[in-house]
């Protein structure tokens, strides 16, 4: 009988492979070298700092001219000339627009005529008066004659006033013929042309305000506006002083380096939006500063004392919650909610859920979590910072 030959079948081998396989793995295993864990991750800690913080808002505001006047016509007629640069500086009683003054002219002529007639009348009725009243006296002539002439007389006189008013008012419309500059200041464009037919009603010629200084309006709520009055440190905002310094930022995000004065609070609250006005005047000599600009301005609204302050990036905002990583006595790190209230510059006041003295973190937030080990390294220091010992409120 043939005999068979003995070989694994290929069913047997691939249901060998998994137990050699781990064979190797683990002889392997052996050779490679062990990697220590990580240790304890190093962060930056700054000390819960107490101290006076003065406290400052901001508001958005728009500029307006300290003065500003609306150019319109007096009289009707044809716009002769425009006598005056667009967007450039006029002086209090320059020539800005000059209406065909023909019309006017005739008119006032007219109304001179009629005031020399009317004084040559009242010169006749005087001297029958004159003549008349010894007459009378004489019974040459009745007394009703006399009366008659002094009767005339007096109402000859009040002719006379009246042409010599009518000659004012004619010299009045001649003299607003010749539109001039009411103040000191800028002067708009033009928004009627040469030639055009203008009146009264038709509006404003053109518009100019006096910039330097310039006034800036903004809206303080009624509790900041209560908080900056009583407060003792911060002076003027209700009783019409100085105030506080006031300071702009401009639409581009720089800094206007003129400080400016409160010269004035509204005299009541807007009770449809629950703001008082504020007006402030600020220097420019530059005119940088026009009519109608937006800013944002900037005050003291007071003084808050043996407040509490941490670095803003140390406050982790989630939501409408924020956080703090504090560092104990022991190294570990406890996530704390804070209440946080005003910013000033690069720090933030925590009212409520910090003690003076503790460590937060303020640099590598991102590698703590609640009850990790970490070694604090002090803002701006080399070494470790040491442990911070307090009391709780």
């Amino acid at each position: 009988m043939k005999s068979r030959s003995v070989h694994p079948s290929w069913r047997q081998v691939f249901a060998w492979l998994p137990a050699i396989a781990s064979l190797l793995i683990g002889v392997c295993a052996g050779c490679k070298p062990q990697i220590p864990p990580p240790g304890p991750p190093e962060v930056v800690v700054a000390p819960v700092a107490q101290r006076d913080v003065p406290v400052y808002s901001d508001w958005v505001g728009s500029a307006d001219g300290s003065t500003n006047a609306a150019i319109r016509a007096q009289v009707t007629g044809y716009l002769l000339r425009q006598s005056y640069d667009e967007g450039r500086l006029a002086k209090r009683g320059d020539l800005l627009f000059e209406i065909d003054p023909r019309t006017f002219r005739a008119a006032l002529d007219q109304a001179q005529a009629n005031l020399a007639q009317s004084q040559a009348q009242s010169g006749k009725t005087g001297l029958d008066v004159k003549r008349y009243t010894p007459l009378a006296k004489e019974k040459a002539i009745s007394q009703e004659e006399l009366d008659d002439a002094i009767q005339a007389d007096l109402a000859a006189k009040a002719q006379v006033q009246a042409a010599a008013a009518a000659v004012q008012q004619a010299q009045l419309n001649m003299d607003f013929t010749r539109i001039i500059a009411p103040i000191d200041g800028i002067v708009g464009i033009a928004k009627v042309g040469v030639g055009d037919l203008i009146a009264p009603t038709s509006g404003e010629l053109t518009t100019m305000s006096t910039v330097d200084p310039i006034k800036v309006n903004f809206f303080l709520s009624e509790h900041e506006y209560l908080s900056a009055v009583k407060h003792p440190k911060v002076s003027g905002w209700g009783s019409g002083g100085s105030g506080p310094e006031l300071e702009l930022l401009l639409a581009d995000g720089s800094a206007y380096p003129q400080k400016g004065r409160i010269t004035a609070t509204d005299r009541q609250v807007d009770p449809k939006t629950g703001t008082i006005q504020i007006a402030g005047l600020f220097p420019n000599p530059n005119k940088i500063l026009r009519p109608g600009l937006f800013v944002r301005v900037r005050a003291l609204l007071g003084v808050r004392a043996k407040a509490l302050v941490v670095p803003q990036r140390a406050v982790m905002e989630l939501q409408d919650k924020h956080l703090v990583a504090v560092v104990g006595a022991d190294n570990k790190v406890s996530m704390r909610p804070v209440k946080v209230g005003e910013r000033t510059g690069s720090e933030w006041v925590i009212e409520e859920g910090l003690n003076p003295g503790e460590r937060v973190v303020v640099e590598g937030i991102q590698k703590v979590r609640e009850g990790i080990t970490v070694v604090p390294m002090p803002l701006g220091g080399p070494t470790a910072a040491p442990a911070v010992k307090h009391e709780a409120r």
